[in-house]
């Protein structure tokens, strides 16, 4: 296979599971997001590996870019972006426990809690979507096709259709600046 193969068979896949994308649980969950904002609601958001970069990503683009046109800021957090906290807590304790730690500091009932895993199956993002839901935030999960922890346990769920970690990670993205940008460039 020549490299322009591959590119065309991946750009080709990556379009059709763009196409998939469901448009009006995203509408929805943009407007989940909205009334947070309304409410000041704290917002957090976790995941490992390219799912953490797309949280730290989100979340800076909803507390800066949103917040920035809005004129009232999001309140939002990366559980992501604290290193010399998350060795202490995964050292400490267990790194299953590195995001749930950090929620029982920061988080309130009625806050948001999105998890991002292309498997939804991260012990450490599972854990802290279980506790999220058990102490009464409400819970999003963004994740990649089939059976499921985090589809199982979240309130909310959006699963890209596919499982490729590549695809999945773009389109989880694609989603976060949906989201975004329906603050930054909306009416």
């Amino acid at each position: 296979m020549t490299y322009e193969t591959f590119i065309a068979d991946y750009l080709n896949r990556q379009q059709q599971v763009l196409s998939e994308l469901p448009q009006t649980q995203i509408a929805d969950l943009i407007t989940i997001f909205e009334k947070a904002w309304h409410e000041n609601r704290q917002i957090f958001a976790c995941g490992n590996g390219g799912s953490a970069a797309n949280a730290s990503h989100f979340i800076t683009d909803l507390s800066k870019g949103a917040s920035d046109k809005l004129g009232k800021p999001f309140r939002g957090m990366s559980l992501n972006d604290n290193t010399p906290w998350i060795t202490a807590l995964g050292n400490d304790y267990n790194y299953d426990d590195i995001f749930v730690r950090q929620l029982m500091n920061f988080a309130q009932a009625g806050d948001l809690f999105m998890g991002l895993s292309v498997s939804g199956n991260s012990h450490n993002v599972v854990k802290a979507t279980r506790w999220a839901k058990e102490n009464g935030l409400f819970t999003i999960a963004l994740t990649g096709a089939g059976d499921n922890q985090l589809a199982q346990l979240a309130e909310f769920v959006i699963q890209v259709p596919d499982q490729h970690f590549g695809r999945v990670e773009d389109l989880q993205m694609g989603i976060c600046h949906l989201i975004c940008y329906a603050f930054i460039e909306g009416e």
